[in-house]
């Protein structure tokens, strides 16, 4: 599309993949490179129209509609890196979701010094997919359930759901030290800011973000807590920060975990934050059915924990 819409008029016809986009993020999709000020401004001369009407950038698409983009300069497009194909397991797929049991160490998506992540590569193994995007986010260290939309409207009306505090995520956390209360609501703001080195932190700060995480007790051992985290709220690191300013760091967390600690641990085996996503619960984005996913316990925290049982 880009080289078309350098030299000539362009008719786009909205397929499935792009029901109930607004407009003007349809046209910064389609035509990366321009500058959001051109768009807007081809928008309100009227060069773009939407079945022959003149439309604003709130106009939503739906099937069929028939979208007529004018000539556009586009920079030229960075080379992309190589992007290996890999299918990750599946624990739920059908028309309208994806959902992946992501590993440890592998970033969700491309950036800040990683050339590409579990979206890029399920791209590249799923060519034919004309629609493929993350519904959430998971840490690189974090393991677990992954959610991703196959269509545009599933997309939508997860993101409603999330916003609306619709969703059920539980985490599996293994924490130092000897938690109390079988269940303990945390209610506390949350701050996020870059450091001097440029690496993105969270911490506990009056004024922040509201944030609230729902601990229970699942079993102990001695120094060693297992609690399940339900997120009430999906700030950055929340139940990593919460638990840390609690005094219950997650063992194996390297940047808000006790770092002593975590070296005897790595000899012990576990080389790896403890922390797993292993439920999430929704309503079918299209069809309203409830929905369920879970993860297992991944196979080396499985044999930590058991080295725990047998002390």
């Amino acid at each position: 599309m880009n080289e078309l819409s350098k030299e000539s008029v362009i008719f786009v016809e909205i397929d499935e993949g792009s029901v109930g986009q607004r407009i003007d993020n349809f046209l910064c999709r389609c035509l990366k490179g321009v500058p959001k000020s051109h768009i807007y401004r081809i928008l309100r001369s009227g060069e773009v129209r939407v079945n022959k009407k003149r439309v604003d950038q709130t106009c939503r698409l739906q099937a069929g509609d028939r979208v007529r983009i004018p000539p556009v300069r586009v920079a030229e497009a960075p080379e992309r890196g190589y992007v290996p194909a890999q299918e990750f397991p599946v624990l739920y797929e059908d028309d309208a979701l994806l959902v992946v049991d992501k590993p440890s160490g592998v970033a969700v998506h491309g950036g800040s010094g990683v050339s590409f992540g579990v979206i890029e590569q399920l791209r590249s193994a799923r060519p034919q997919a004309r629609f493929l995007e993350l519904v959430h986010r998971l840490d690189r260290e974090t393991s677990g359930v992954l959610l991703l939309a196959k269509k545009r409207s599933a997309l939508t009306g997860l993101h409603q759901q999330l916003r609306e505090g619709k969703t059920d995520k539980r985490y599996l956390a293994l924490v130092l030290g000897q938690w109390k209360n079988a269940k303990q609501h945390v209610r506390l703001p949350l701050h996020k800011f870059d450091t001097p080195e440029g690496e993105k932190r969270v911490v506990v700060r009056e004024g922040g973000q509201e944030a609230h995480t729902v601990f229970a007790l699942q079993k102990a051992w001695g120094n060693y807590s297992l609690l399940e985290a339900q997120l009430k709220t999906g700030r950055t690191h929340q139940i990593r920060v919460h638990l840390a300013h609690l005094g219950f760091p997650i063992a194996g967390d390297a940047k808000y975990g006790d770092f002593a600690r975590n070296k005897e641990l790595a000899k012990c085996g576990l080389k790896r934050m403890f922390l797993h996503a292993h439920s999430m619960a929704m309503a079918h984005p299209l069809t309203g059915e409830p929905l369920r996913v879970t993860a297992p316990l991944p196979e080396e925290l499985r044999r930590f924990v058991e080295g725990l049982e047998k002390t």
